[in-house]
């Protein structure tokens, strides 16, 4: 019996080391692949990865990715054709991509909020319209709700911004609420596994829109492939599962910008009825897109840019 525990350890301290450098090697090729676009603003408790484009006197914009993305998600098919019209800043959001944050409490939408303030003040942004994509539509209400009158106009795309049931199948493995197996997970069996079932997670996160064939490279997706990304998403989905009942209780009793939505009726990944309809009784309004899915972003960027600029006109 002793021997065959200790040969049991020793096989899975085997796979574990070879699943550590597996992870190791697909990190240093996802970098190669999608490198650091932008520049690095430090802020506290951490450091903010962003691109800007555009006519730096034109009105800014700030783009805010979901959960498990970069800013690529936004730079892939939008934020080209916006600057021309705006001065568009585009962040990762912190512990995303290239940025960078302390430790997991910042998870919280309310703390990525005040970093990215403290980012925009230290490059000299002063009430920006805000678009926020899934998980960045409930950062981007929570930075409204931090600094009540300093967003001009809300754009909020599949976002989330009520308490979700259930995670989609897609996540389910995010939902682990130890940091310290966050951190042993993401650098042994995540990676690894991650992708094995990339194809089959991005179709489910996709559904009923096809997942474009550059999406790992152009918009950024292969930094997924990271000890640093599961962590971070991991820590994203617990906080924001644990944030959302108050937050949303917050809208009734606050200054909410001027704001809009925009949802796919066949979105897997958030209900619209519930995330995006309801967002009505404040104020917002509602277009449901039919037969559309989740990434929006990606599969439908000129419908997202005019109604970004629909926004825009109620800023004015």
């Amino acid at each position: 019996m002793y021997v065959f525990i200790l040969l049991l350890l020793t096989l899975v301290c085997l796979l574990l080391i070879k699943t550590h450098l597996k992870t190791r090697r697909l990190a240093k090729q996802a970098e190669i692949a999608v490198p650091q676009a932008g520049q690095i603003i430090p802020v506290s408790e951490g450091a903010i990865h962003f691109v800007e484009l555009g006519d730096p006197n034109a009105p800014p914009l700030v783009l805010i990715h979901g959960l498990s993305g970069q800013l690529q998600h936004f730079t892939y098919a939008m934020a080209q054709d916006l600057a021309r019209d705006f001065r568009v800043i585009v962040p990762d959001r912190p512990g995303c991509g290239y940025s960078q944050r302390d430790s997991d409490d910042l998870a919280d939408p309310s703390a990525q909020a005040r970093m990215l303030w403290q980012f925009l003040d230290a490059v000299v942004v002063t009430r920006p319209i805000v678009v926020g994509h899934s998980l960045g539509g409930a950062v981007a209400l929570a930075m409204a709700l931090d600094r009540p009158g300093q967003i001009k106009a809300l754009g909020l795309i599949a976002p989330l911004t009520h308490p979700t049931p259930d995670a989609p199948d897609s996540f389910k493995g995010l939902r682990v609420h130890s940091p310290w197996l966050r951190r042993f997970l993401g650098h042994t069996l995540a990676v690894p596994m991650a992708e094995r079932t990339a194809e089959t997670v991005l179709e489910q996160v996709f559904n009923p829109d096809p997942c474009p064939s550059d999406f790992l490279t152009d918009a950024g997706a292969a930094l997924g492939l990271r000890p640093q990304a599961y962590i971070s998403a991991s820590a994203d989905l617990v906080a924001a599962e644990t944030a959302m009942p108050e937050q949303c209780t917050a809208y009734a009793h606050a200054a909410l910008p001027p704001g809009a939505v925009l949802f796919g009726d066949k979105d897997a990944v958030l209900n619209y009825q519930a995330q995006g309809t309801i967002m009505e009784n404040y104020g917002f309004s509602v277009e449901i897109l039919p037969d559309r899915g989740h990434m929006l972003p990606i599969t439908m960027a000129d419908t997202c840019n005019s109604f970004v600029r629909d926004v825009a006109t109620l800023a004015r």
